[in-house]
């Protein structure tokens, strides 16, 4: 059925990606500067895991600041993503139809989903629940 709307419909192409090596702080200023919540993390092309705000968020700035000063905090800042980020990550492939990234969004309690390509795990876009809603309210309008 060609009108079943698909993670290739829903999704942002080449989303940007991150080592897992890049630090707290570069990818902090990265998702402030392109106001992005979700950022995959790529090794040699492939997915290894998934840095949310909410990743970041639990780096308690005021506390560390107060406790233990600002060599403390400058320590935290470059540690590297791959300490915080989720390893165990959901991903979905291009043909992969909405109600499934809807049930998966639901199901994990996550903001978004890299889409990859199922032989390289290569990301080749991203869905956000922003991404999802817009399609449910196209679909909604179209009836």
């Amino acid at each position: 059925r060609e009108d079943l709307v698909t993670a290739r419909d829903l999704m942002t192409p080449n989303p940007v990606t991150v080592s897992p090596r890049a630090t707290i702080a570069e990818v902090w200023d990265l998702m402030r500067e392109l106001e992005i919540r979700h950022v995959p993390v790529v090794e040699d092309g492939a997915l290894v895991g998934m840095l949310s705000d909410r990743d970041l968020a639990r780096l308690d700035v005021a506390r560390l600041l107060t406790a233990e000063g600002a060599d403390a905090l400058r320590r935290e800042l470059a540690t590297a993503v791959i300490e915080v980020m989720s390893s165990d990550v959901i991903f979905v492939e291009l043909e992969t139809e909405l109600s499934d990234v809807i049930g998966l969004l639901i199901e994990h309690r996550v903001g978004a989903i890299p889409v990859v390509r199922p032989d390289t795990r290569d990301v080749v876009g991203i869905v956000s629940y922003v991404d999802v809603l817009r399609a449910v309210q196209d679909l909604l309008e179209e009836e």
